[in-house]
């Protein structure tokens, strides 16, 4: 985790140097690019008004994040699981996957309206997918010669599942995670921009018109933050549940 934390501090020092430098020398508008200084007295001065959006905006996260992951395993144990799920569900999923998130926000809003749910289930939508194909995947390559083993010495249908195909396919749900997170903030952000009265998404937008570019810079930064705070959450979940697959 130091040496994570390490090279974080050195990228950040390092695009905080070249932003400070391309102001120097390009001198562009302050509504084109404020200064660093700028996004930072920003941040200070306006932190009541963006850390209430940014809760509307985790808050989504970590809804869709839950409900995400939930579905996620809910599906892959199934289609694993029960005979003729995979080829009923599966290709379906796929179907859905292959749709570009920009084009069922929209509808997602229409369905859902502006408020906490429509965020909510396009998080959920982004993080379900890596995790239930992730997660799929590892239960899918479970070693047949422990399943034979196992049935072998009298252990039913659900004991397999419990004690070796799910503890197995452990890791493969942690990389699911590990792609997810990310993400997550995305799914949220796209909700906003598509129809929202608050969130980080809404206050760029505003800020976008406004040519208020410090304001949305902030914005973005703190979207950053929260980020990153959620792969350092997925990857501290991995070393509690999974420890021999914990990133070295």
């Amino acid at each position: 985790m130091s040496r994570i934390l390490t090279t974080l501090f050195a990228g950040t020092l390092a695009v905080l140097v070249l932003w400070q430098l391309s102001i120097l020398i390009l001198s562009p508008p302050h509504f084109m690019l404020p200064a660093p200084l700028d996004v930072f007295a920003t941040l200070i001065d306006r932190h009541a008004f963006l850390l209430h959006h940014a809760g509307i905006t985790l808050l989504e996260i970590v809804l869709g994040l839950i409900f995400g992951t939930l579905a996620g395993i809910v599906i892959a144990l199934a289609v694993t699981s029960l005979p003729g799920m995979m080829q009923v569900v599966w290709p379906v999923i796929l179907v859905l996957q292959a749709l570009p998130v920009f084009a069922i926000a929209p509808l997602l809003v229409l369905w859902f309206g502006f408020g906490l749910a429509s965020k909510v289930v396009m998080a959920g939508l982004i993080i379900f997918f890596p995790v239930a194909s992730a997660f799929a995947d590892g239960l899918r390559r479970t070693d047949p010669t422990l399943l034979e083993a196992a049935a072998l010495s009298g252990a039913d249908r659900w004991q397999i599942l419990r004690l070796i195909r799910i503890p197995l396919a452990l890791p493969g749900l942690i990389t699911g995670l590990r792609v997810a997170a990310p993400l997550a903030p995305l799914g949220a952000v796209i909700g906003e921009w598509v129809g929202a009265s608050g969130g980080l998404g809404f206050i760029m937008l505003q800020a976008n018109a406004r040519m208020q570019t410090d304001i949305l810079f902030a914005a973005l930064l703190i979207l950053a933050v929260l980020t990153l705070a959620l792969r350092f959450l997925v990857d501290e979940l991995a070393g509690l549940l999974v420890p021999w697959a914990k990133e070295s």
